[in-house]
């Protein structure tokens, strides 16, 4: 499961999604998060990592990979950008003593449009998944030392994503700035506190759709710095 047709992406659809959440570039406030019931053990796990390697976890009918992206600019990411021929791996020191967590370094090139991010899938091949019966989503996150910790989390759904044929200006996913610490934090985010960046995208809908969404990224826009990002244990939760 190495290869980029296994991963089922469409690298250039990425590519375009960064280079327009770079449009706007996110402000560096850290993102409110709020509180939402558990779900039962095993209902609302996207990916805890365990296994080792860049596959989600297979439970009621999600099952996909994590990836990661760059620019064309010089940005540098490890693990390697798909693009590039690269196989996402976790690496160990998970949160809350877990094994493994999902994690990308480099550093982001000088310049107006540029990233990095990585993301995961729902499904694969790629496609949209109801989330409705939840109520947002949860992970654990933080930064190393020496990284930056601007991130914005994007959920893409059937109204931003071009596969959900409804976008004319598509790519301002519904999102959350982010303030990352040098400390595994729990995130809590109801899909309300989700929103598009001002000024662009069409169309601009009050709320995320989470009857189809179709997957999480989480992306780094400031140019020139250095990063290194952790996600671990990430959730839906809120059960209805």
């Amino acid at each position: 499961m190495t290869t980029i047709g296994k991963r089922s992406i469409s690298l250039v659809l990425l590519a375009c999604a960064a280079l327009c959440a770079c449009r706007r570039r996110p402000p560096a406030e850290s993102a409110a998060t709020g509180e939402l019931a558990a779900c039962p053990p095993g209902v609302g796990m996207i990916s805890s990592g365990e296994t080792g390697d860049g596959r989600t976890n297979a439970v009621a009918g999600r099952g996909g990979y994590w990836w990661t992206m760059a620019d064309q600019a010089g940005s540098s990411i490890e693990p390697g950008a798909t693009s590039g021929g690269g196989t996402f791996t976790m690496t160990p020191g998970g949160a809350n003593g877990t094994k493994f967590a999902a994690r990308m370094d480099g550093r982001t090139a000088d310049g107006r449009l540029v990233f990095a991010g990585m993301g995961l899938n729902f499904t694969d091949p790629r496609g949209a998944y109801d989330a409705s019966k939840f109520g947002g989503l949860s992970f654990w996150a933080k930064r190393g030392a020496g990284s930056t910790g601007r991130v914005r989390l994007h959920v893409p759904d059937k109204n931003t994503d071009p596969e959900g044929h409804v976008c004319a200006e598509c790519f301002n996913d519904f999102g959350l700035d982010l303030q990352l610490g040098e400390r595994w934090t729990r995130y809590t985010v109801p899909f309300s506190a989700l929103r598009q960046v001002d000024g662009w995208g069409s169309p601009r809908p009050a709320h995320v759709d989470p009857s189809a969404i179709y997957g999480l990224r989480w992306q780094v826009v400031e140019p020139g710095v250095a990063f290194d990002i952790w996600v671990d244990e990430v959730q839906l939760t809120g059960c209805r």
